[in-house]
């Protein structure tokens, strides 16, 4: 756009020049008398706006489909309101109490206040999950107790206590303390296995319960040797392509292409066919003699099936950017090196593999961000072994419906994925990175 732009303004320059006169002061005017680079700037600005106007349906159309709804999802990872803004009576109370000392008949009342009114307005049962997240079995004690609230009289807490004798449990109002922050981080510390307290504080969680830091772990391994993999694979076949004939290469290229035809569900599904303890790859163990029919491979159902699934499918992404850098490498390098007495591999090493790092960058840091993300593949082949922690992420916005946890989770699998960015910027450079 830049090249058209400079075009276009040397030839208005040159057609105003023809008709341009020179006023007292040495300054060109064209023919209406109006300074010539006045002129050319108005042109110039004419043209921005053009451009801009060109574009501006694309940015608005990924700053509203793309962008806001990210951060609306990432932002429910430290904000919450629902306690606060369905109990207001008792969440300012709850603010001011430094959770050690026992709770006041001021938080009784107001809480009985809060119970009467949420289940007059049928939020009572989005207040109880709220908490319940936070303390489990607490879901059951709200509700009974709106049930009852309207009838209690003062002195509140022994009214509150004598409907159930948890209310009189320090614990439960430390999760209300909790659960009555808007703005909370609470779902962070929980995504990293961490348990945030009424005092501002945090611990870790207990040993049955620290799973989220596996599957973090669980999931840069996995995301790693698929990327390993592919690369080992993809650079062989990248180099073939890129060195046959024409017509070779592009029967070749269409086989590569293929899988980008086939639902990525069907061929998930043909792994479970190909992978399982009676499927054609142990059967082929079998009949090499590779295992016995009594004590077949597990393959499926655990990170080894995983592994082998997503690896296939990543693997084009892994081919056409190293393909496309290495079609541009002139043969003729290798040629000189050879002739100067190389050998093949100290050719390839020295004189090939440099031109081709752009490629392995690109197709490695792309198979990387989209196996880091994978959940349909681990879900179907994974097991318990395979389960990535995007897994648990669709698992709490589909089944358990707590999108703060899933949003924070989201938000540290970003922040990871940012980092190996930044990682990789400087060690290798972005703008060595290229896909053609």
């Amino acid at each position: 756009m830049s090249l058209a732009l400079h075009e276009y303004t040397e030839n208005l320059e040159s057609n105003n020049m023809s008709d341009a006169t020179t006023d007292t002061d040495g300054l060109a005017l064209a023919a209406d008398g109006t300074p010539l680079k006045r002129r050319l700037a108005q042109a110039l600005f004419r043209s921005k706006m053009r451009a801009l106007g060109l574009v501006t349906p694309l940015l608005l159309l990924i700053f509203f489909a793309f962008l806001v709804p990210i951060i609306i999802f990432l932002m429910r990872g430290i904000h919450n309101d629902t306690f606060a803004a369905n109990m207001p009576n008792v969440s300012p109370v709850l603010s001011q109490w430094n959770a050690t000392s026992e709770p006041t008949e001021a938080m009784y009342a107001a809480l009985v206040a809060d119970l009467i009114e949420a289940k007059k307005t049928k939020t009572i049962g989005k207040v109880a999950s709220r908490v319940n997240r936070e303390l489990s079995g607490t879901r059951s004690l709200f509700t009974k107790s709106a049930r009852k609230a309207k009838k209690l009289e003062a002195p509140y807490k022994e009214a509150l206590i004598g409907v159930h004798k948890k209310w009189g449990d320090i614990e439960v109002w430390k999760a209300l303390k909790i659960a009555a922050k808007s703005w909370t981080p609470a779902y962070l510390a929980s995504a990293v296995d961490l348990k945030y307290n009424a005092d501002g504080s945090f611990e870790q969680k207990s040993e049955e319960r620290r799973i989220h830091l596996k599957l973090f772990v669980r999931t840069l391994e996995i995301s790693v040797i698929v990327t390993v993999m592919g690369l080992l694979l993809g650079y062989p076949i990248a180099f073939l392509l890129s060195t046959l004939p024409a017509r070779t290469s592009n029967l070749l290229l269409i086989l590569v292409l293929l899988p980008f035809w086939t639902s990525l569900l069907v061929r998930t599904t043909a792994w479970i066919a190909m992978l399982q303890s009676q499927g054609v790859l142990n059967d082929l163990f079998v009949v090499f003699g590779l295992a016995t029919d009594e004590d077949r491979f597990s393959l499926i159902y655990n990170k080894t099936g995983t592994l082998i699934a997503m690896t296939h499918i990543l693997l084009p992404f892994m081919i056409l950017p190293l393909y496309s850098v290495m079609k541009t490498i002139p043969p003729s390098y290798v040629r000189a090196a050879k002739s100067m007495g190389a050998t093949d591999w100290t050719a390839f090493w020295r004189v090939y593999f440099p031109q081709s790092i752009p490629g392995i960058g690109a197709g490695g840091i792309l198979v990387f961000i989209l196996a880091i993300s994978f959940y349909i593949t681990p879900a179907l082949v994974g097991g318990e072994d395979g389960t990535m922690i995007s897994n648990f992420i669709d698992f709490h916005m589909r089944k358990s419906l707590n999108w703060s946890l899933a949003a924070a989770m989201g938000g540290v699998l970003l922040v990871i994925v940012l980092f190996l960015y930044y990682i990789y910027d400087r060690v290798v450079g972005i703008d060595n990175m290229k896909l053609g």
